[in-house]
């Protein structure tokens, strides 16, 4: 379905709020993410039985993925690029409409122009 010329202005703005409203909650989740990284580090950080960094690593490993909201904010993150990459390209979509109808428009305006000054010149 094609808008009219007066309809893209407000479905372009639309469409970026729906894209700026979901890099919000990717921000949100990303310091979610990082606050149970952190609370993993701390646990590992304690823990005096880890005698080196490959120890550090894979108990870090075990402790995010035994909590479940990890892997939660993991799907969602995943689920938010997925939306993201989609909002963007239904955004870049309605511009380039805009742009095609826009030019449309002027070429019709310009056809008009050239007919009126053709029947201006043979004297209708």
């Amino acid at each position: 379905m094609r808008l009219t010329l007066m309809q893209y202005p407000s479905a372009i703005a639309q469409a970026a709020q729906s894209l700026s409203e979901i890099d919000f909650k990717m921000g949100e989740v990303r310091q979610h993410l990082a606050r149970l990284e952190g609370n993993a580090e701390m646990v590992v950080a304690f823990e005096a039985a880890l005698k080196n960094d490959n120890q550090r690593k894979a108990r870090r490993f075990e402790v995010l993925q035994s909590n479940p909201e990890y892997d939660k904010a993991l799907t969602y993150i995943n689920r938010l690029t997925a939306d993201k990459a989609n909002a963007t390209a239904r955004l870049e979509h309605l511009r380039n409409e805009f742009t095609i109808t826009k030019l449309e428009f002027q070429n019709t305006i310009a056809q008009r122009i050239t007919g009126l000054e053709s029947r201006e010149l043979v004297g209708l």
